[in-house]
């Protein structure tokens, strides 16, 4: 049987009986976790097990561990990090090699807690009307530095049996409004978002997994892209994006309507998955209902993205720290 098209998440610590109830009928391709799923090492463990064992199968566990601030994990379970911008600017000429590092030390973080995705790279390119919420969350100013920063990302985590979620396809830097909040609008024809905004996404285009973006691109369809059949036939022709393409999180304000109603427009558009977070049990049987399995093109996806998440390398942590610390001026940690 198919996975169900949905990544789904929990209220707390331990998975509840309801909760366990839900994810044995639905069979999610993966989970999200939440500060508020945080407590130790061994809770955390715990959690991943209890996600595991209510769907029967290894399935993904992911978080949003960019460092920075956006960083579910902090001392003492995990390193706390500058923002991705200032890490690079201040790595310099090191910055592909320092970009790697951090996030293969973040990737054994996380592995060793039971969690083997994490939504990073973050290849939306930075420009000055960026918005504060996403600005200093980017590798750079420049379609290229962002690529060849982003694939040191990538690599990071698959050498930490940890797969990347490249975000956010087909890219979020022009957008002057947090879309957590509200939609935000390009205006930039195709030919230039092509040169630019694009440009990232293409040279990562062979990535196992990637999430959307809730953009309207004004001159493509007067849809968000998330829920565009326009924009998705940009992201997998144009961009060449084959892997498995889950949306940003569907409760967003950027999108107007219900659950289950933008659940299947977001389907009906060509997302693989659906990434549901912050809900009740209700809304979340509600998008799961609304998604339902995957069709058989996302399941090709999802075991081609399985099949990525490979046993990490051996990594001398202490040896990768003092590297790091070489390469950035002794000024790695934030605080």
């Amino acid at each position: 049987m198919n996975f169900g098209a949905i990544i789904l998440d929990a209220d707390g610590f331990r998975l509840t009986s309801d909760e366990k109830a839900l994810f044995r009928e639905v069979n999610p391709f993966g989970f999200i976790l939440f500060a508020r799923n945080i407590d130790t090492a061994d809770q955390i463990r715990a959690l991943c097990g209890d996600f595991r064992e209510a769907v029967g199968w290894h399935c993904p566990i992911t978080i949003d561990q960019e460092g920075g601030r956006v960083q579910r994990l902090r001392a003492p379970l995990a390193r706390v990090w500058k923002a991705p911008l200032n890490h690079a600017a201040q790595a310099g000429e090191h910055a592909e090699r320092a970009m790697y590092l951090r996030y293969r030390l973040i990737a054994h973080e996380l592995h060793a807690l039971g969690i083997d995705s994490n939504c990073a790279p973050m290849v939306d390119i930075a420009q000055p009307e960026t918005h504060a919420f996403l600005r200093n969350r980017c590798y750079g100013n420049t379609a290229d530095t962002v690529a060849r920063l982003g694939r040191a990302v990538a690599q990071g985590h698959l050498d930490g049996g940890v797969l990347p979620v490249v975000k956010h396809i087909p890219g979020h830097g022009r957008a002057t409004q947090d879309s957590h909040f509200d939609l935000p609008h390009v205006t930039a024809d195709l030919e230039e978002l092509e040169d630019t905004d694009f440009a990232p996404f293409r040279a990562l285009n062979d990535l196992p997994l990637g999430m959307t973006a809730h953009l309207v691109y004004d001159q493509i369809d007067a849809a968000p892209a998330t829920i565009s059949a326009p924009m998705m036939d940009v992201i997998r022709e144009n961009i060449g994006f084959d892997g498995l393409i889950m949306t940003d999180d569907i409760s967003m304000k950027a999108l107007s309507g219900s659950l289950g109603d933008l659940s299947r427009q977001a389907i009906e558009a060509g997302c693989d998955v659906i990434l549901h977070c912050n809900g009740t049990l209700s809304e979340r049987a509600e998008v799961s209902n609304a998604a339902g399995l995957m069709t058989d093109a996302a399941q090709t996806r999802a075991e081609r993205a399985i099949a990525a998440r490979l046993t990490p390398e051996n990594l001398d942590t202490v040896a990768a720290e003092a590297e790091l610390s070489r390469l950035m001026g002794g000024q790695v940690y934030d605080g």
